[in-house]
């Protein structure tokens, strides 16, 4: 599971519009804007939406770290 504030960080980190995120994970804008509200984890979202954001941010180098209730965070990797 996901927080908004690791969608929003991620997405800034790559420096992506919401545009951007919908065209490489197939999920609606409106749906990553929704998402991006929540202050903790995405428990409202389907699980594949979910899994189809994370997989388009892993494969641009991000990696999420922590869990979604004790210190969440995200970090670009290192060797890409």
């Amino acid at each position: 599971m996901l927080t908004g504030a690791q969608i929003r960080g991620a997405r800034g980190m790559l420096n992506w519009s919401a545009q951007d995120l919908a065209a490489r994970s197939g999920v609606s804008v409106p749906t990553i804007r929704r998402l991006e509200k929540e202050s903790g984890p995405t428990a409202n979202a389907y699980e594949r939406t979910l899994l189809d954001l994370k997989r388009a941010f892993e494969e641009a180098g991000v990696e999420f770290i922590g869990a979604p209730d004790d210190k969440p965070g995200v970090r670009l990797e290192f060797y890409r």
